[in-house]
């Protein structure tokens, strides 16, 4: 019969499936960070358990690493105590470890790709929703609980249920100054937050064939946005050649073998999905979201929704929103002053988006009155920045860049958006407090998070494209 692509490496997989209940799924690779792991190894000296297989986990801090002073201890202790049992936890059970500095350190869902720890065909955990980032290479990649880490540790296997299967295609070709993120922004405003629960997407079409490898991760980052289980597109040369000489991707021999299994991960083309979405890439403008949910988006120039446009189960959410971020029905936000932009994050932290932000702040200067943080997704992102003199473009029009880590995509480090700030943010999430405190966050991508670095309000990229 035919499959599609979630089907073949699922049933690639499969060790056992309970009659009417979950199978047990073999997993080639987790990651483990600092917050979600501590309970499940405590859980495994318990049991007096040995981790089965340590050469498919690798750990690395980045949720509360700082981003400046890194050569330093940390100072919050709660953080420098999450990290701390991180590094003891992976030296008691014999785990790869990255720790702060290490030329291989940085966001998990940045470094796995880049480095080739990740790869197609895979089946890849990790206790942290956005693992599906790593499905832009053609692998099942999801999310799992800290019950669920200590089950892969204990046994290299997980119990999950068989998701539906959705493909997304988005046709025609995306405008000049449209992104990956806008792309991404756009298909959850229009499928809800809701909208892929149970589902693991495919993403096809014209638009997405032409993404760059940085611009696919971007996208399957944020389907867990959607509610979807994960995202995936299948592996074609812009994958193969992304990978080929990543430092722990096969060679000689053994990468002719894997290259030829590779080729064969992609839907047949009778295969059946139980739900089929298509979208026109040529509608799609520079995003930016009004809300506090990423379904709350909409194109740059357009208005907030009014009220009649809202579907009735949403309104109590929808004035609850707009009252926190101090926005109107009906408001335009081009123009609106911006106090704070972040580049960074597992959703644009990658060279590519560092060279998109600095080909648009050429010759010019940050506003004065926006504090930026630049923060590389990875050492090796880091490296690559100062390598193609991206850091002297930036540091000439004003801007700094910080040392790698999730930094300000989240409220667990030192970067944080005090209360009643607008931010910019090119991160994946911009619920009540997910910066910090009372902070106002409005995603977008690295284009539109440039303009309004050097313009200090919101301002579509298009305009300063020469």
């Amino acid at each position: 019969m035919a499959k599609t692509l979630y089907e073949k490496i699922w049933n690639k997989h499969v060790i056992t499936t309970l009659e009417d209940g979950p199978t047990q799924l073999y997993i080639d690779r987790m990651y483990c960070h600092e917050v979600t792991s501590p309970q499940a190894f405590a859980g495994m000296r318990r049991r007096r358990l040995k981790v089965f297989r340590p050469k498919q986990i690798i750990c690395m801090a980045d949720h509360n690493i700082p981003t400046i002073h890194q050569e330093k201890p940390i100072k919050d202790p709660v953080s420098r105590n999450q990290v701390d049992t991180l590094a003891r936890n992976a030296s008691d059970f014999g785990l790869e470890y990255y720790p702060m500095g290490h030329p291989l350190n940085g966001v998990t869902h940045v470094v796995g790709p880049e480095t080739g720890l990740s790869m197609p065909g895979m089946t890849i955990v990790c206790g942290d929703s956005h693992t599906s980032t790593h499905g832009a290479l053609g692998a099942i990649a999801f999310g799992i609980g800290t019950s669920e880490v200590e089950m892969v540790l204990a046994t290299q296997c997980v119990f999950q249920m068989k998701s539906k299967t959705m493909r997304i295609t988005l046709k025609n070709k995306l405008k000049e100054g449209v992104t990956a993120k806008d792309m991404a922004l756009y298909v959850i405003a229009k499928m809800t937050t809701g909208g892929a629960t149970g589902f693991f997407v495919e993403y096809a079409g014209e638009a997405v064939k032409n993404l760059s490898m940085e611009g696919r991760l971007t996208l399957c980052n944020l389907s867990i946005e959607m509610g979807a289980r994960g995202g995936m597109i299948a592996p074609d040369e812009t994958t193969f050649k992304y990978l080929e000489g990543r430092q722990f991707v096969p060679q000689g021999k053994t990468w002719d073998r894997a290259l030829a299994y590779w080729k064969t991960l992609r839907s047949d083309n009778n295969a059946v999905f139980d739900k089929e979405v298509v979208f026109d890439a040529a509608d799609i403008e520079p995003m930016i979201t009004y809300g506090t949910n990423s379904g709350m988006g909409m194109g740059i120039n357009d208005r907030i929704p009014s009220i009649r446009m809202i579907d009735e189960s949403s309104r109590v959410s929808y004035f609850k929103s707009l009252e926190y971020m101090g926005f109107k029905a009906g408001e335009k936000l081009i123009g609106k002053p911006i106090d704070y932009v972040f580049l960074g994050s597992c959703t644009n932290g990658r060279i590519e988006d560092f060279r998109a932000f600095a080909a648009l702040v050429k010759g010019r200067k940050k506003a004065p009155q926006v504090t930026a943080w630049l923060v590389p997704g990875s050492w090796q992102v880091d490296r690559q920045i100062r390598e193609e003199g991206l850091d002297k473009i930036l540091t000439k029009a004003g801007f700094k860049i910080r040392q790698p880590g999730c930094s300000a995509c989240l409220a667990m480090n030192d970067d944080k958006v005090p209360a009643g700030k607008y931010a910019i943010s090119t991160s994946n999430r911009n619920f009540e407090g997910r910066q910090g405190p009372g902070a106002r966050t409005i995603l977008a991508g690295p284009l539109v998070a440039a303009a309004a670095a050097i313009t200090g309000k919101i301002t579509d990229p298009r305009e300063l494209i020469l």
